[in-house]
């Protein structure tokens, strides 16, 4: 197949990956390769993988709009608005048999619902109100809408998913986390250093416990880190640094527990599941979809983190066995492939199939996406 995958531009595609969207694109890529498909990655132009790079925009667009700072803001938005639409023009011309969207950007769905193009659109984030509303307004036998939890996909679909709608679960190449049988009675958190993620309660966990924790990610809030982050760096709490994924696996193969305590509708928790891999069990906040994914391989405190000393003691007893199986059984990336194989030949199949009527509400469409006669389905179908 001809795969066009278009990826979230906020960071590039390259390692060492800033965070869990930007890893799965790679290694989709890459795995969509080895399997003998034609890919195409659409990214920011920053970019690094092997495989033909289709640039959205010249570079990622946290570097001239910073997210804390353009957040909702007009600016950021006509600048992502004008990428997409020219994007997707682009691509409309391309005689790709699939698109896999991962953007989080309103267009593609509709773009897909009104020109009939063949898509998988994989939502990532817990909904808000553009995307909802896309995703929702878009279904098709023609387009399929994944999460990666079944609480994440019925976030999207409360009232119950539509049969285009599915769970696909995130999926790592074991061989890149590999076992290890022992810990040395330490606890790692690693991830994204923001608010959202609150590292801050790991390292009030770790102090009741008397564990030793070492924090491992990017700073992507500088303020939250210098407020409650930097100013805890003391004794048996250390920070280390943003870690490309060999050595952060033996970083989680050397810990005896993860912490993971994200303060969001969780839809998943790809570190998890690394850590996992390598025989490392977690002890979790109780927030979105962490039971589902950690399972046996988990132990659980409050969100607020209450308890979450007590969970982390429980977890370093866990067999280190149960973990790994736990991935090995669930989360491999082969078996995500081929599942996404799998939609992508549906979606290519039942291109020509009925669809159910929608409401829309009338908006004006970018210039750029004015191309093969799609203008005026998409006039009425993008807002």
């Amino acid at each position: 197949m001809r795969i066009a995958v278009m990826a979230h531009c906020r960071h590039p595609i390259a390692a060492p990956f800033m965070g869990g969207m930007e890893g799965h694109a790679h290694h989709l890529v890459h795995a969509l390769r080895a399997r003998g498909h034609d890919v195409t990655l659409v990214a920011a132009g920053d970019s690094r993988v092997d495989v033909p790079l289709l640039p959205l925009m010249a570079q990622h667009y946290d570097r001239d709009y910073p997210w804390h700072q353009y957040h909702g803001t007009e600016p950021l938005n006509a600048h992502l608005d004008s990428h997409h639409a020219a994007s997707l023009a682009t691509l409309a011309d391309m005689d790709f048999d699939v698109i896999h969207n991962n953007t989080l950007h309103r267009f593609p769905p509709r773009f897909a619902r009104a020109a009939r193009v063949p898509m998988v659109t994989s939502l990532h984030v817990p909904p808000f109100d553009a995307l909802r509303r896309a995703v929702r307004d878009s279904v098709a036998p023609w387009h399929v809408a994944t999460g990666c939890s079944r609480r994440h996909l019925a976030a999207y679909f409360p009232e119950g998913p539509p049969a285009s709608a599915r769970v696909v679960p995130n999926g790592i190449d074991l061989a890149q986390w590999p076992y290890s049988p022992r810990g040395n009675g330490q606890a790692v958190w690693a991830g994204r250093i923001t608010p959202n993620k609150a590292p801050h309660l790991a390292i009030a966990a770790a102090r009741r416990a008397g564990v030793a924790l070492t924090i491992f990610g990017s700073i992507e809030d500088g303020d939250y880190f210098d407020a409650q982050v930097r100013p805890q760096l003391s004794g048996d709490i250390r920070f280390g640094g943003h870690l490309a994924g060999p050595d952060l696996a033996a970083e989680y193969g050397r810990a005896s527990a993860l912490l993971f305590t994200p303060q969001w509708d969780e839809p998943f928790g790809l570190t998890a599941i690394e850590a996992m891999a390598c025989g490392t069990p977690v002890a979790a906040v109780a927030m979105g979809a962490v039971h589902e994914v950690l399972g046996p391989a988990g132990r659980f405190a409050a969100p607020d983190g209450a308890g979450l000393d007590r969970a982390l003691i429980e977890a370093m007893q866990i067999p280190r066995d149960v973990p790994r199986r736990h991935v090995a059984g669930h989360f491999g990336l082969d078996r995500m492939i081929d599942t996404l194989q799998a939609l992508y030949v549906e979606a290519i199949d039942r291109r020509h199939d009925p669809a159910p009527p929608v409401d829309f509400l009338p908006v004006e469409l970018p210039p750029s996406l004015a191309v093969r006669g799609v203008e005026p389905a998409l006039q009425s179908g993008m807002r």
